[in-house]
């Protein structure tokens, strides 16, 4: 009996220590709850109450999308077997540029948006939106946009790639990522630097055709948005239409190649037409025209387009090539107010020109790629060049026609005095007459009046010949004939005395004078000093005007029509291609 009551005692007294123990286990564990929430929520116990809330949604969407995804395969399209999958598609641009000519591409940075229909995640609960870490994208579908004309697009991954996935209620996600596209863009430069070039931007689906995806353009917003705050350097961004087209691909079914057809149909393929291969989705590795045994299909693939219109800004060519080649041009004709004898001078100028021309012509096409055919700027180029060309051309046809008897020639007193006294027995006897029926005379005409009086008038060489008859060892100025006369008539020696109109003179030869010519008969002796009555003078008064660096007409001519020649072509050259930059080239798209 005794060991009964023993044990019975050890079990009630172990069942009370366990008791007792749950009993302390709760009640610490209520008190470590409160004071946790007493001193580590200053709020107090609603921002407690809110945590847990948070902490039970965020428990309640994880089971949600644990849920969603349970079952899913993101290697299958929506609505798979049925309907396509629609894309609808949106393009914000931060910026644009650069925009190379050489390359003939351009880039710009824009948040790429795409949206779609997934009822295989459609949801319903408190949240009409999810938005979901990247993370998720890599277990969900996606489509496979590319971009048909890009080159070296890539995404921003700094400081986190940067792209966003959001899931609503419907089952539609939107999925925008920031790329920068850097894109092709085929520019005809026949009217630079006044052209307006279209750039264009395609995408759509790599791998499903449009049984499975059909590409739109965003509805609900503007298909391609242009921030406000953009700019280009060296374009205007004049317009950006949007719209659908269809990439038809011909397969064959003995060959492992495509082509691609913008527009084709069945019925061009039945009739068996050649077709123009493009850029296709995959290249021919073998077969060619020799499988006549395989089967051809076509494939369409359904594709979006947008064209950016830039037009280039003038501003830049306008002050560092128009202005100097018009500046240039006109320091060309320079030349023409110069005087023909001045030879040296005119080529010089002429060469410094055309050498200053070339390089300025080469210069302007260092930022333009080798393109075949003449631009707008080279036309310019080239037409300065050419009136450059013509100043000397020109100048070659003044100094060939008016160089000969142009020139001048001067004699002083003391000349005229010494080789009269030495000749004068000489010219009685020896003198001839002319060939050119101009008869040999002594010419003295002595500008001022006094014994500064040194150097005698200009006399041009145009009314001067030599004579060739007599044979002298030493040439004098009495062999030299200015005036014109019959050859039956007699040889007289003649003076001519000039008085300068404004007084004193320096020795220079003035322009407005009054000549006398004294006529002798070279038969009777006379003595101009000793005034013997043997002595038959003539006196005529004549007027003659001197000829200083006579101007050629030719360079009279061209003084009025270089200029106007360039004045009318610039009109043209102007009025024709701004009145063409206003044209956009015309590149026919079929779209769907």
């Amino acid at each position: 009996m005794a060991a009964a009551r023993t044990a019975v005692g050890l079990v009630r007294a172990n069942l009370f220590i366990t008791i007792n123990r749950i009993i302390l286990g709760s009640f610490s564990n209520i008190a470590i709850s409160i004071g946790t929430c007493y001193f580590l929520a200053p709020a107090g116990p609603v921002q407690a109450a809110i945590r847990l809330t948070q902490r039970n949604n965020h428990g309640n969407i994880s089971e949600l999308l644990d849920n969603l995804l349970r079952g899913y395969d993101n290697s299958i399209r929506p609505d798979f077997g049925g309907p396509p999958a629609v894309i609808e598609v949106d393009i914000m641009v931060r910026s644009m540029g650069p925009i190379s000519e050489v390359d003939m591409t351009y880039s710009m940075d824009c948040y790429f948006r795409q949206s779609w229909v997934d009822r295989r995640l459609a949801f319903s609960g408190a949240q009409d939106t999810l938005a979901l870490s990247i993370s998720m994208l890599g277990r969900i579908w996606k489509p496979d946009t590319y971009f048909y004309n890009g080159k070296q697009s890539y995404l921003h991954t700094i400081t986190t790639p940067n792209k966003f996935v959001r899931l609503y209620q419907d089952g539609r996600v939107l999925y925008s990522s920031r790329l920068t596209i850097k894109a092709g863009c085929p520019m005809n430069l026949e009217d630079f630097p006044m052209d307006t070039q279209r750039c264009p931007l395609k995408f759509g689906s790599f791998g499903y055709t449009t049984n499975d995806v059909l590409y739109r353009w965003n509805s609900g917003r503007s298909a391609v948005a242009i921030a406000e705050d953009m700019k280009l350097s060296q374009f205007d961004l004049v317009d950006c239409p949007a719209g659908n087209v269809t990439d038809r691909v011909v397969h064959n079914t003995a060959s492992a190649g495509a082509t691609v057809l913008n527009g084709a149909s069945n019925a061009d393929l039945e009739l068996g037409l050649v077709l123009d291969g493009g850029t296709g989705r995959a290249t021919a590795t073998g077969g060619g025209s020799g499988n006549s045994n395989g089967k051809l299909y076509v494939s369409e693939y359904s594709m979006l387009l947008v064209s950016f219109h830039l037009q280039r800004h003038m501003g830049n060519f306008l002050i560092q090539v128009y202005g100097p080649c018009v500046l240039l041009v006109v320091l060309s004709w320079v030349s023409f107010w110069l005087n023909r004898e001045a030879t040296a001078d005119r080529v010089s100028l002429g060469i410094t020109t055309v050498l200053t021309m070339t390089f300025l012509g080469l210069e302007a096409r260092t930022d333009l790629p080798k393109v075949p055919y003449p631009t707008a700027l080279d036309f310019f180029v080239f037409l300065s060049f050419a009136f450059i060309f013509a100043t000397i051309i020109q100048f070659a046809i003044v100094h060939y026609f008016t160089k000969y008897g142009s020139g001048e020639c001067y004699f002083s007193v003391e000349e005229l005095t010494s080789s009269s006294d030495e000749e004068d027995s000489d010219d009685r006897d020896t003198r001839a007459p002319n060939p050119n029926g101009k008869r040999c005379s002594t010419i003295t005409s002595i500008s001022g009046t006094g014994a500064d009086s040194r150097y005698v008038e200009v006399i041009p060489l145009s009314v001067c010949s030599f004579s060739t008859v007599r044979k002298s060892p030493k040439p004098s100025w009495t062999d030299v004939s200015c005036f014109g006369g019959s050859p039956g008539e007699d040889d007289p020696v003649t003076m001519t005395t000039s008085s300068a109109s404004g007084g004193g003179g320096g020795g220079v030869p003035t322009t407005s004078h009054r000549a006398q010519h004294i006529t002798i008969d070279p038969t009777i002796p006379t003595t101009l000093a000793g005034g013997t009555p043997n002595v038959h003078r003539t006196r005529r008064r004549r007027k003659r005007e001197p000829r200083f660096n006579s101007v050629s007409k030719i360079d009279r001519a061209s003084r009025i029509f270089f200029p106007l020649l360039f004045l009318a072509i610039n009109v043209f050259y102007w009025s024709l291609y701004l009145s063409r930059s206003e044209r956009l080239p015309q590149q026919h798209h079929k779209t769907g």
